[in-house]
């Protein structure tokens, strides 16, 4: 009947814009709606990487500043004649091994994300931060091997830089620690940031860490 065929031809029509099976569609407060749009929603836009790589580099040119300004007074104050100078601990040795790995572990926890081998990552990420906090934990066994041959913070120029020197580099590592548990314990799929740019910042940061300390380390090792 043409009644009928009138109809079928409306309720047609208000499934598609209902978006199939006559169903209301829900509210949006910005006059969309569907699932894809509540999806979109939930799940934000990735941010350029741009800005984080550019956060990083400014971090690190600051803690570059810092640290030239320190070494300045070294190399001023080392001419003193009250200059005793302090033989590194052994245990400095060993931490830098230890950093050094670390370093590595990290690149190949990199590899292993770039082939979405998400197990191989997270254990070899788990493997750099322990060996971060062993860093951290041997400067203090370091500390302690000073101080049992009587050299304090105190005691002389030459120990009071080696104290600092170590402490600061120590302080600035243990935000990088921060970052690698970010990394391995934040949920990506709710912010901005992908897991793959988080570690690839991160890899920037503690790669310059340990440079720094490479450096920091001929420093101490020549003002003997």
């Amino acid at each position: 009947m043409p009644g009928t065929d009138v109809v079928d031809e409306i309720e047609l029509i208000i499934e598609d814009i209902g978006g199939g099976g006559g169903n209301k569609p829900p509210a949006d407060d910005d006059g969309g709606g569907g699932d894809g749009d509540s999806n979109r929603r939930r799940k934000p836009t990735p941010t350029s990487p741009r800005r984080y790589h550019t956060a990083v580099i400014l971090a690190m040119l600051s803690i570059v500043m810092f640290f030239m300004a320190l070494a300045v007074t070294f190399l001023v104050r080392k001419m003193a004649t009250d200059w005793v100078p302090v033989r590194l601990p052994f245990m400095v040795w060993v931490n830098t091994v230890i950093l050094l790995a670390s370093s590595g572990t990290m690149e190949l926890a990199r590899r292993k994300q770039a082939a979405a081998d998400l197990k191989g990552f997270r254990t070899l990420w788990q493997v750099t931060t322990a060996l971060g906090v062993l860093f951290l934990l041997g400067q203090v066994v370091a500390w302690r091997e000073l101080v049992d041959k009587g050299f304090y913070v105190s005691s002389n120029p030459a120990s009071s830089f080696f104290y600092i020197f170590t402490a600061a580099h120590g302080v600035h590592l243990l935000g990088g620690v921060g970052a690698l548990l970010y990394v391995l314990l934040r949920n990506f799929d709710r912010t901005k940031l992908t897991q793959s740019v988080a570690a690839e910042v991160t890899s920037h940061y503690w790669h310059f860490m340990d440079g720094l300390w490479l450096f920091l380390l001929a420093l101490l090792y020549l003002g003997k």
